[in-house]
């Protein structure tokens, strides 16, 4: 008889065993607690692909011993369901885990809201789409919506181990031999989908003849194969990860369009977009900060798309915020200006607050000389008064040494100047 998948087979049998989650399912988390107070209500398990939210609902069944029927709102028809509420008010509730539930047609719909209404049917729906935005508000209304992250390189390389050490679903009983370049490829350029990483290893499994030590010998070379994506020289721990971002930071800075998105192939390829999303925000305010301030929040929303989409759709967004990074006017002057006031105090150079500028909210403050004399810009034309703010010991003192690097800092330039200029006119 055909075994069933690896992956089907080494879906957990109880919260215990599932693997990353920890924020819905670590110790004190909101499924957890579920399944401590046997109280499982419906709910909808959202994120990418291979990020085990089918796992995750037969899990929390079999946890507390519940029955459970699988359907897939887009293959079984209204009869299917049909059959699952009969048994239900024959045998009592029923876990009911419904793949593609964003797929879920009205006439299915309005027959699944009643029995959800009276606890006969606790319906845990599972979706790589946005519950907000695909599934029906009557459904989502009368359900808990839990979103699953995709999945670390070691968790999936956990999973991996396990299968291949795992005697009763796995390959325990077999004598695997897997290199731990191979074991790292599996791991990362599944891209946080463990479906996809397990199916590798099924794969080079199935596919590599024993040699005559009656071993499965599985080197980097057979894991290229199985995932169809060749190795890349990029150890995330190791020099040259830095020096690719390095390389693709200082095309940023450089203005290098094409060495810039060269530079983003690489790390792509590596699968690792988490440094990819933070080295972006670094250089939207490290390296274009006051020339182009709109680029952060932009950068920034272009990651949380990336991060959503997953690849390889990821790279959609991250090229039209790279290309804007790398054509946008550059600036450091804000954080230089900033690193300028930290030396000073650093070194010493703080001095005494002047008293006009001292908290004054509270009896006897105006005896103590707090706060007298202070002068509120609002009061006064153009929301601006010359009065001393720094302390006395370096009250002259300049930190912000501004470009004419785009439009936004030269327009800041010029306020910046006349608020000196007008500063020195009054001293």
């Amino acid at each position: 008889m055909k075994l069933k998948p690896l992956a089907f087979r080494m879906r957990p049998a109880h919260i215990n065993e599932i693997i990353g989650q920890e924020h819905l399912v670590g110790e004190g988390k909101i499924l957890n607690r579920m399944v401590q107070a046997e109280q499982l209500a419906s709910m909808i398990l959202f994120g990418p692909p291979g990020t085990g939210k089918t796992s995750m609902a037969t899990a929390l069944a079999k946890s507390l011993g519940l029955r459970v029927k699988m359907l897939n709102a887009v293959t079984d028809k209204k009869k299917d369901m049909e059959i699952v509420v009969e048994e239900a008010k024959m045998m009592g509730n029923i876990v009911l885990i419904l793949d593609e539930v964003h797929r879920l047609d009205k006439a299915k719909q309005d027959f699944l809201l009643p029995h959800l209404e009276n606890d006969l049917i606790t319906l845990i729906g599972c979706t790589t789409s946005n519950p907000y935005h695909s599934i029906n508000p009557a459904i989502r209304s009368r359900c808990h919506l839990f979103e699953l992250h995709a999945l670390t390189p070691d968790n999936v390389k956990m999973a991996l181990v396990r299968a291949i050490n795992d005697e009763e679903e796995g390959y325990g009983k077999q004598d695997i031999i897997i290199s731990d370049e191979a074991l790292d490829h599996f791991s990362t350029t599944a891209n946080g989908d463990m479906r996809s990483a397990l199916n590798g290893l099924e794969l080079a499994v199935s596919s590599t003849p024993k040699n005559q030590d009656n071993q499965v010998v599985i080197d980097l070379e057979t894991a290229e194969e199985c995932m169809q994506k060749k190795s890349f020289s990029h150890d995330k721990n190791g020099d040259a990860h830095y020096d690719v971002l390095s390389a693709f930071q200082k095309s940023i800075r450089g203005s290098d369009v094409d060495a810039a998105l060269h530079y983003l192939g690489r790390l792509i390829e590596a699968g690792d977009l988490d440094s990819i999303g933070r080295r972006m925000v670094v250089i939207a305010y490290e390296d274009i900060g006051l020339a182009n301030p709109q680029a952060g929040p932009r950068a920034l929303a272009a990651i949380q798309a990336a991060e959503r989409l997953g690849f390889p759709e990821a790279r959609i967004p991250l090229s039209v915020s790279i290309i804007e990074l790398c054509l946008s006017p550059k600036s450091n002057t804000a954080y230089k200006a900033l690193d300028a006031a930290l030396a000073d105090i650093r070194s010493g150079k703080a001095g005494e607050i002047p008293q006009h500028l001292k908290d004054s909210h509270y009896q006897g403050a105006s005896n103590l000389g707090r706060g007298v004399n202070y002068k509120y810009p609002h009061d006064y034309e153009g929301g601006w008064i010359s009065q001393q703010y720094l302390p006395d010991s370096i009250k002259n003192k300049h930190y912000y040494n501004p470009k004419n690097s785009g439009k936004f800092e030269q327009a800041i330039k010029q306020v910046y100047e006349k608020i000196n200029k007008d500063k020195a006119n009054h001293v």
